[in-house]
C-alpha cells in the first residue's frame, strides 16, 4: 500500500488580493510561510516521515514543501499544477462563473485559453496514479492547489466528500492499493483538527 498526503500550498499574495491564481503564481506571504512551517510543526508531532516528496511546478508549492519539511531534494511535476484558468489568469475572483465548494466549471475555461474540468481531472488523476505506482510501499508528500484537490476528489467519484473548500495547508491523506485510492482522512494543521472519513 502506498500513503500519499496531497496538501495545499500556503497562503500566497494573489489569495489576499482575491486574484485567480492557475497557471500563473504568486509569492507565499508571511502568513502563508508561516502557515507553511506550522503544517510541518505539526505533521511531525503526528508522527509522520516521507519516503519521497512532490510538487507541483509553481513557486507556491515548491516553497511551502521546501518549509513544511526542510527539505530541498524532491519531484517538481507539471501534473500536479493548478487548474489553466486562460485569459482569467490575474484577474479578480469575482470573475470567475458562479461554482459551487466542489469548483465545477465544466468547460467555461476552455473558450479563454484555459483547461476544462475534465482535463484537470484526467491530468491529476494520471499523475497521481503514477506517483503511486512508483512509490509503492511508501509514503509521500504531494504539495498541489485548492482546485487540483477538488478535481482528483471529483474524478475519483468521491464528490460527495467535497464539502469544504480546501483552506491553504491542508492536507488529504489517501492510501493507494490494487489500482484504487481511498480517501482516508482530511488534516487541517492550521486548526491542528483530524477528520476521519
Amino acid at each position: 500500500m502506498t500513503t500519499i498526503y496531497l496538501m495545499r500550498h500556503g497562503q500566497t499574495l494573489f489569495n489576499v488580493q482575491k486574484r485567480i491564481q492557475g497557471w500563473s503564481d504568486s509569492p507565499l506571504t508571511e502568513v502563508g510561510i508561516e502557515q507553511a512551517k506550522q503544517a510541518g510543526n505539526y505533521l511531525r508531532k503526528l508522527g509522520l516521515t516521507f519516503n519521497s516528496l512532490y510538487c507541483s511546478t509553481a513557486e507556491r508549492a515548491s516553497d511551502t514543501l521546501e518549509l513544511v519539511t526542510g527539505r530541498t531534494v524532491y519531484k517538481r511535476l507539471k501534473g500536479l499544477k493548478e487548474m489553466n484558468f486562460g485569459a482569467y489568469e490575474g484577474q479578480q475572483e469575482y470573475l470567475h462563473p458562479p461554482r459551487t465548494v466542489r469548483r465545477e466549471t465544466g468547460n467555461y475555461y476552455e473558450k479563454f485559453g484555459g483547461e476544462t474540468d475534465r482535463a484537470v481531472q484526467e491530468r491529476l488523476l494520471k499523475t497521481m496514479t503514477a506517483i503511486a505506482q512508483a512509490e509503492a510501499g511508501n509514503t509521500v508528500l504531494a504539495v498541489s492547489h485548492a482546485g487540483a484537490l477538488s478535481q482528483f476528489l471529483l474524478a475519483l467519484g468521491l464528490e460527495e466528500k467535497l464539502t469544504f473548500f480546501p483552506s491553504n495547508c491542508c492536507v488529504l491523506e489517501f492510501h493507494y492499493e490494487t489500482d484504487q485510492f481511498d480517501l482516508v482522512r482530511f488534516i487541517d494543521t492550521l486548526e491542528e483538527k483530524i477528520i476521519n472519513l
